[in-house]
């Protein structure tokens, strides 16, 4: 007989153990008994919660996604102004929380899926709209008709940071790359002065 209410806490469990095993691995070659193993529980029970291995890096994914939308709204909710906000986004989209090696390799491992999931492209579609959504609502004071355009390289860099921290040894420099986001902000507001 099943437990009742073990369900949210194995698939909380496989959703970690998917994270780290991917962080392990740095690719999406793990299987579900790697997973499940690390999870403390058999293969089987991981294909009941989630059917297949990349259902569960899907649910990874929207628990990363989660926690980052989660940061992000907290951190604007207490931001000051502009350019406070824009710094909010930056800071949540760096935090060590947020960029962390096992994250960082999920991410690289989803922008792949993204390429042959449509559930994956679609995921990726939904953060890539809210991130560029936040950036321009805290450009336009700022950079007025020019908010877009600034919120596009800053999600791209923000994004290539993520990629080039793939191939970095060591732990991620969230505030280095909060530093570099934000020359690169200073350097596109100047230019359009």
């Amino acid at each position: 007989m099943p437990k009742l209410g073990m369900e949210p806490i194995r698939k909380e469990a496989l959703v970690k153990a998917t994270i780290v095993e991917i962080g392990r691995a740095g690719s999406l070659d793990v299987t579900v008994s790697q997973i499940a193993k690390r999870a403390g529980m058999s293969s089987a029970l991981a294909h009941h919660y989630f059917g297949s291995k990349e259902d569960m890096f899907l649910a990874a994914m929207r628990h990363i996604l989660t926690l980052y939308g989660a940061e992000v709204r907290g951190a604007l909710a207490a931001a000051d102004g502009a350019e406070g906000r824009i710094r909010a986004i930056l800071r949540a989209s760096f935090s060590a929380s947020n960029f962390r090696r096992e994250a960082v390799s999920a991410w690289l491992n989803f922008w792949v899926l993204a390429q042959s999931v449509p559930q994956a492209r679609r995921l990726l579609a939904v953060y890539q709209g809210r991130l560029r959504s936040n950036l321009i609502a805290a450009l336009r004071p700022l950079a007025g008709d020019r908010a877009p355009e600034i919120a596009e390289s800053l999600g791209a860099l923000i994004d290539g940071l993520y990629l080039r921290e793939v191939l970095k040894s060591g732990a991620p420099d969230g505030a280095a790359a909060v530093d570099l986001a934000l020359r690169h902000l200073e350097a596109e507001l100047e230019r359009g002065a």
